[in-house]
C-alpha cells in the first residue's frame, strides 16, 4: 500500500464503523460494552479489517510527516480529534473529522489480538509494540499505550527513534563513559532518569549500542514494551518484552542470572520489588541499567531508599552505596531553533557520594556535584547555563526547566556578554 492510498484512507473512519456502531445494544456498559464491540469486530469481513488498520495506519504516517512524537486518540478526553505532539507541544489535528469514541473504540480493538484484549479487560491497561510498513521499504515502530477513559478506549503511540545516536552526541566526560562501559566496569548500577518524555529510553539505547559495538558480551534488555531492537554486533543480544516473554521485570531480572548475562537492562524501576531485584543482581557482580521517573540524580537516590520499608532502609543504603556507578538525569528543553535539546545531571558515585549515601547524609550531594566537573560531574542547572551560554536555549527555558530556581537565577547573574 502506498503512501497516499493510506494516508487518504483517515477520512473515511467514520464510514467504516457506522455500520458497527448501529450493532451496539442500547444498554451495553462497562465491560459488556467492551465485550459487545470486539465480537461485533470479529464477526467483520477481513477487508473491514484491513481498511480499519489502514485508518490507523494513515494516522501514523502523518505523524511521521509532521515530525511529531507522539499521538493520542479515542476517550472522551479527546474530544472527537487526533492529537500530534510537535517539538513539545499537543494539539488537535483540525483536519479530519471528528469521530465519535465508539468508532475509535473500533479502530483500537482492531489492532489487538483476543490475549491483549483480555489483559486490556483485566489490569484496564496495555503496553505493546506496534510497527508500520513504509513506502521506503523501513518499518516504523511505536510504542503503545491503550487504557480507558470514561468507559471507552483511548490510546497514546510514541514514536521510537529507529536511529541510534552515537555516543558521543551525550556530550559526557571521559570518566563518565568509562562508568558505562563494560569494558572498564564489570559490574555496577547506573541509572537514566528523569520525567515522561524526556528522552530516556534513547539515551539506554545509545548506552546499550556502544556496548554491543565495543565488548564482547551477552546482554539481556527486559522492557515494556520492547522498543528499538538491537541486532548483534559484538555482543549476544536478547530482548524480552514484559507481558509477552516474561511475566514482569523482577521476574525477567531474576531468570536473566541463569543466562550467563554480563549487562542486564531493566526497562524500568517501577516497584519496590523491582529495584531490590536490580540492587540483588548488581550486587551479584553484574552490570546493570535501568530507568527511573525522577528529576534528579538526589531525588533518584531518595526515590529507592523511599520504597523499601524503614526498617530495611539501612541494609538498602549500605547495598546501594556499594552498587550505585552513576547517575544520568535529564531533561528535554526547548532550543531557539524551535526543536528540543538535552540537558542532564551527571552524578558519578565516587568515594564520596558513596559515604554520603551510607551516611544518609543525601542532601551534601548536590554540592558534590557542582564540584565534581573534573570527573564529569555537574548538576542540571550548571548544564542548562551552559547551553544559554552557548545560545541554544532561552534564559525563561532555562529558568522553567530547572529543578533548583535559585541556584540557576545565582548561575545565570555571574553570565556576562
Amino acid at each position: 500500500m502506498t503512501f497516499m492510498q493510506t494516508a487518504s484512507k483517515e477520512h473515511i473512519l467514520n464510514t467504516l464503523t457506522a455500520p458497527l456502531i448501529e450493532q451496539i445494544p442500547f444498554t451495553a456498559r462497562g465491560d459488556d460494552l467492551f465485550i459487545k464491540m470486539s465480537q461485533i469486530l470479529d464477526d467483520q469481513p477481513e477487508k473491514v479489517r484491513i481498511d480499519l488498520k489502514a485508518v490507523l495506519d494513515g494516522f501514523l504516517i502523518k505523524m511521521l510527516k509532521n515530525q511529531a512524537s507522539d499521538i493520542d486518540l479515542g476517550g472522551a478526553g479527546c474530544r472527537g480529534k487526533i492529537w500530534y505532539r510537535i517539538f513539545g507541544n499537543k494539539s488537535p489535528d483540525n483536519s479530519t473529522q471528528n469521530f465519535p469514541v465508539e468508532a475509535t473504540d473500533f479502530l483500537l480493538l482492531n489492532i489487538l489480538v483476543s490475549s491483549q484484549r483480555n489483559l486490556l479487560l483485566k489490569d484496564r491497561n496495555l503496553d505493546f509494540s506496534y510497527g508500520i510498513d513504509l513506502s521506503n521499504g523501513k518499518n516504523q515502530r511505536f510504542r503503545v499505550d491503550i487504557y480507558f477513559d470514561l468507559e471507552h478506549l483511548a490510546m497514546n503511540m510514541r514514536r521510537i527513534d529507529n536511529t541510534i545516536r552515537p555516543f558521543k552526541s551525550l556530550g559526557v566526560n571521559a570518566e563518565v563513559a568509562k562508568a558505562l562501559s563494560l569494558k572498564y566496569y564489570k559490574y555496577g548500577l547506573s541509572l537514566i532518569t528523569g520525567i515522561t518524555g524526556s528522552g530516556k529510553s534513547s539515551t539506554l539505547d545509545t548506552i546499550i549500542d556502544a556496548n554491543n559495538r565495543t565488548v564482547d558480551s551477552h546482554i539481556v534488555v527486559i522492557s515494556s514494551p520492547v522498543e528499538l531492537i538491537h541486532k548483534p554486533i559484538k555482543s549476544v543480544v536478547r530482548h524480552r518484552e514484559v507481558g509477552r516473554d516474561v511475566e514482569s521485570f523482577k521476574a525477567g531480572a531474576i531468570q536473566a542470572l541463569r543466562q550467563d548475562p554480563d549487562i542486564i537492562v531493566i526497562g524500568e524501576l517501577r516497584d519496590p520489588e523491582t529495584i531490590m531485584t536490580a540492587l540483588e543482581i548488581t550486587d551479584s557482580g553484574h552490570k546493570t541499567f535501568s530507568t527511573l521517573h525522577t528529576s534528579s540524580a538526589m531525588d533518584s537516590i531518595e526515590r529507592i531508599l523511599g520504597e523499601v520499608p524503614t526498617e530495611e532502609q539501612n541494609r538498602v543504603r549500605a547495598r546501594l552505596a556499594d552498587v550505585l556507578t552513576c547517575v544520568i538525569s535529564q531533561k528535554l528543553v526547548p532550543s531557539l531553533d524551535g526543536k528540543r535539546v538535552l540537558a542532564k545531571e551527571v552524578l558519578i558515585a565516587n568515594s564520596s557520594v558513596k559515604a554520603a549515601i551510607r551516611n544518609n547524609n543525601i542532601s551534601e550531594i548536590y554540592q558534590m556535584l557542582m564540584e565534581g566537573s573534573e570527573k564529569g560531574m555537574n548538576t542540571l542547572e550548571q548544564d542548562l547555563k551552559r547551553l544559554f551560554t552557548e545560545g541554544k536555549i532561552s534564559k525563561e527555558n532555562a529558568i522553567n526547566y530547572s529543578n533548583n530556581k535559585s541556584k540557576i537565577v545565582q548561575l545565570l547573574s555571574e553570565t556576562s556578554y
